[in-house]
C-alpha cells in the first residue's frame, strides 16, 4: 500500500500511512497537525481524503494480490460529517453492505470494467462514527 500511497503526492504532505489490512478492511491514519482547520480539529477535505483513499486503497489491494492490473477511480461518493475530530485521522474501509468481491470480479472479467461499493467510517474513541462515506469505485482492465 505505501508504494500505491507514494504515486499520490498529497499523501505525502498529509501524512497519510498504512494502519492496517486484513484483506477486508483497509484502515489508513494520518496526523492531527498537517491536517488542522482553523479551529483546531481535523479539516473536513482531509477527512474526505483519508476516507476515499481508504476504499480506493481496499479495492487496489485486492485486485493487486489478485494480480489483476486495472485503474481504479471514484465514480461518486457522499459524505456525512458527524463529529469534529481532535486527534488522529483513521479511516476504516469495508465492502458495503450487499457488495461482494466475487460479483465485481465475475463483471470485472467479463465487461472489463466493474463497480463495487465501499463504506468507510472515521470512529471516535467512544466507536460513534466522526464521518462516514459511501463511495463508489470503478475498475477497469488494463489493457495488456
Amino acid at each position: 500500500m505505501d508504494s500505491l500511497l507514494e504515486r499520490i503526492p498529497l499523501t505525502q504532505t498529509m501524512q497519510i500511512e498504512l494502519r492496517d489490512y486484513d484483506g477486508e478492511t483497509l484502515a489508513l491514519a494520518a496526523p492531527l497537525a498537517p491536517n488542522v482547520n482553523d479551529k483546531g480539529c481535523a479539516f473536513g477535505g482531509s477527512l474526505a481524503s483519508v476516507a476515499t483513499l481508504a476504499g480506493w486503497g481496499l479495492v487496489a489491494l485486492k485486485l493487486k494480490a489478485l494480480q489483476i492490473d486495472c485503474e481504479i477511480y471514484v465514480q461518486d461518493s457522499t459524505i456525512r460529517y458527524l463529529a469534529p475530530v481532535w486527534g488522529e485521522i483513521v479511516a476504516r474501509a469495508a465492502l458495503a453492505e450487499g457488495e461482494s468481491w466475487d460479483e465485481f470480479l465475475a463483471v470485472l472479467a467479463t465487461r472489463g470494467r466493474g463497480r463495487l461499493r465501499v463504506e468507510c467510517r472515521v470512529p471516535l474513541e467512544d466507536g460513534k462514527d466522526a464521518c462516514t462515506l459511501d463511495a463508489r469505485f470503478v475498475a477497469i482492465r488494463s489493457a495488456t
